[in-house]
């Protein structure tokens, strides 16, 4: 049976060259998967014109339908899943106009419980040595949490899935009052949906440690500040350049110690919790 990667939101930017670099390295079959299947489509024959062979299937992750209706297709297919990169997201622009109310539940939701949506469709499908790539951002680092208290919430290390939802929950509600600031978070619903991915890494591998399949392996990364749509083309690192430490992450050698970390773009392990934010982003 082939060994298979995922790459959720893959038809362009940091995704498209996490996929491109997938085809290039990986000893298997690569999905690349998008919520529209028009641009996905075209995203796989762009590879395929490069001698890749990569596969499609659509996936929206805002979706519980096509969530589970491609959880199905890779159990009938394949019977397991390999390698899970998590890299769909959405940020809105610095003039957005909509009110921050609505850019912390869209941003939350896509970001964050969409993330936990498709790990809790797959994750029982991971086969021994599998490898979880969490896409996290500088912006995902908890120095960006202002409240003290809150913080300390976030970095509790016996935090569980269920706190963290309801950590997130709180973060929508006090959106909503414009009150988020008062309860310690930073003015970004971008950089609260990271922080949470950071965290979820972590609550992830302890869930991975007890597991009865050898050598489950989660980590959060973040890609750099890359030449992407997200960035309005700001950023200074090529998209190719921005895929090398979550492609990196994705094939670590089996019985690693690489796990429920916080990864830096140049490949080095940030202490989510103790260490000062690198810079430059």
């Amino acid at each position: 049976m082939s060994r298979v990667a995922v790459v959720t939101g893959g038809n362009k930017g940091i995704g498209f060259a996490i996929a491109k670099g997938l085809c290039q390295k990986f000893d298997g079959v690569v999905y690349l998967t998008a919520r529209d299947e028009t641009r996905g489509l075209a995203a796989v024959e762009h590879l395929k014109k490069e001698g890749l062979k990569p596969k499609f299937h659509q996936l929206d992750v805002t979706d519980d339908s096509s969530v589970n209706t491609f959880k199905k297709y890779l159990s009938d297919t394949y019977g397991g899943l390999d390698v899970l990169v998590n890299n769909a997201a959405i940020a809105f622009k610095n003039d957005a106009t909509d009110p921050f109310s609505i850019q912390a539940s869209e941003t939350v939701k896509v970001n964050y419980f969409s993330l936990v949506r498709v790990c809790e469709a797959l994750f029982p499908l991971l086969k021994p040595h599998a490898r979880v790539v969490n896409l996290s951002s500088s912006a995902g680092h908890l120095s960006r949490i202002p409240g003290a208290e809150l913080k300390a919430r976030f970095a509790n290390p016996d935090l569980t899935q269920d706190e963290l939802d309801q950590i997130m929950r709180e973060f929508i509600e006090a959106a909503k009052t414009n009150s988020h600031q008062e309860s310690g978070w930073a003015n970004s619903a971008y950089s609260a949906s990271k922080v949470a991915v950071s965290a979820l890494s972590r609550i992830q591998q302890k869930q991975f440690d007890k597991d009865a399949r050898e050598d489950l392996v989660v980590n959060a990364v973040h890609p750099g500040y890359v030449d992407t749509d997200m960035t309005s083309h700001k950023g200074t690192l090529t998209p190719q350049r921005g895929a090398q430490a979550p492609i990196y992450l994705a094939l670590l050698p089996k019985n690693t110690d690489i796990k429920g970390k916080y990864i830096w773009h140049d490949n080095t392990i940030i202490d989510w919790v103790n260490d000062p934010l690198p810079t430059p982003y």
